[in-house]
């Protein structure tokens, strides 16, 4: 079967083929499930890419099938010790039908059944995996609508886990018109939690507008300070989810929300700014470029990081099974997914469509249709 593999060489090269691999094996609680559909999220595109400088992708040929090679910036190579020489699948989800499965009952009760799964390699013909990893999906629903069942619809569930669980009661989101941005925004109005939706056009302001979305701010915009300063006191939300990671984004969230604190009236003034915690989780890394914080916010705030997995090591196996169900219950409603286009595996090397996906532009997300 064919399997998409990254490889990134000491001098500073990654590329991005096809390999001819074995079919696994089964164990008895195995399943085989024929991909039919796998997105490519901004996760991914850290194993495929490596970081690397788009602008410098292209296409070659390799024992017949295509092949692209980009150069990793030195920056960027330095955090890559660890994999360089090693060929990555790649992949982080995907959904098909069980083809094949293991002696163990739990197994066989799948063969024939749409079933979705998280755990890498999913960019190949076929994957093999436990019974158990495999989320069953309602009859009728295909593996297009299920691609994208966990990378971000358990994300957007598990910021409002984490904001419950740090003691907070609204949102600010950005990048927010993503698939992981409109369904948080539905997410947030079923659950009637305040949510600061950040964009950066104003084609995006008017699509979270047109979903019921009530507080959303432009970056564009010149009067983006005052706006979200606006939005903070209206919501009181006082923990952010940043998927741009670098630049002033989250610095200037930070000065936001240290004006909405200091509008209330009942606030006594300290010479260390306000009180009342402010929180920014980076999830992702649209911009690349190194964060800026100025600490022009008083002492109470908090930068770090946000990843899935450690979110459902955190709240365990009954938690994340709940989480999961309702992404099931909800697939073509609240979790939908929308993609610009879908490629085969050997389309998606492409060099004009990796330049294109490459770019992790919003409204701009690619589906791989393995047998296409």
């Amino acid at each position: 079967m064919l399997q998409m593999q990254s490889r990134v060489s000491s001098s500073g090269q990654v590329s991005l083929g096809l390999v001819e691999v074995d079919v696994p094996a089964l164990a008895p609680g195995d399943v085989l499930i024929r991909i039919e559909a796998t997105p490519i999220n901004p996760s991914d595109l850290g194993v495929m890419l490596a970081g690397a400088d788009a602008s410098t992708i292209e296409g070659a040929t390799i024992d017949g099938r295509p092949t692209i090679t980009a150069t990793v910036p030195p920056a960027s190579l330095r955090g890559l010790s660890g994999r360089i020489g090693q060929s990555l699948p790649c992949g982080n989800e995907g959904a098909g039908v069980v083809v094949a499965a293991g002696s163990d009952p739990q197994a066989q009760a799948l063969v024939g059944k749409t079933v979705a799964a998280l755990g890498g390699a999913m960019y190949s013909e076929f994957r093999a995996m436990p019974a158990v990893h495999c989320l069953v999906l309602h009859d009728g629903t295909t593996a297009v609508e299920a691609a994208s069942c966990f990378v971000n619809p358990l994300t957007a569930l598990a910021m409002v886990d984490t904001m419950r669980s740090d003691g907070h009661s609204a949102i600010v989101h950005t990048a927010a018109a993503s698939n992981l941005g409109q369904m948080l925004v539905k997410i947030c109005q079923a659950e009637q939690v305040g949510l600061v939706n950040i964009v950066r056009r104003p084609a995006q302001a008017d699509l979270l507008r047109s979903l019921g979305a009530q507080h959303v701010c432009d970056s564009s915009q010149d009067s983006f300070h005052d706006d979200l300063v606006a939005a903070l006191v209206a919501t009181k939300a006082t923990v952010a989810f940043d998927a741009t990671g670098g630049g002033r984004l989250a610095n200037q969230i930070l000065i936001a929300m240290e004006a909405a604190a200091s509008k209330d009236p009942s606030a006594p003034y300290s010479r260390y700014g306000s009180t009342i915690h402010k929180q920014v989780y980076i999830y992702g890394g649209l911009d690349r470029s190194t964060t800026e914080l100025t600490r022009s916010y008083g002492m109470a705030w908090g930068v770090g990081g946000f990843l899935l997995p450690n979110f459902l090591a955190k709240v365990g196996a009954e938690r994340g099974q709940q989480l999961r169900q309702r992404v099931a219950d909800e697939l073509t409603t609240t979790f939908s997914s929308n993609y610009t286009k879908q490629v085969s595996l050997r389309n998606a090397l492409n060099p004009a469509e990796a330049a294109v996906y490459a770019r992790q532009a919003t409204g701009e997300k690619y589906l791989i249709t393995p047998h296409s």
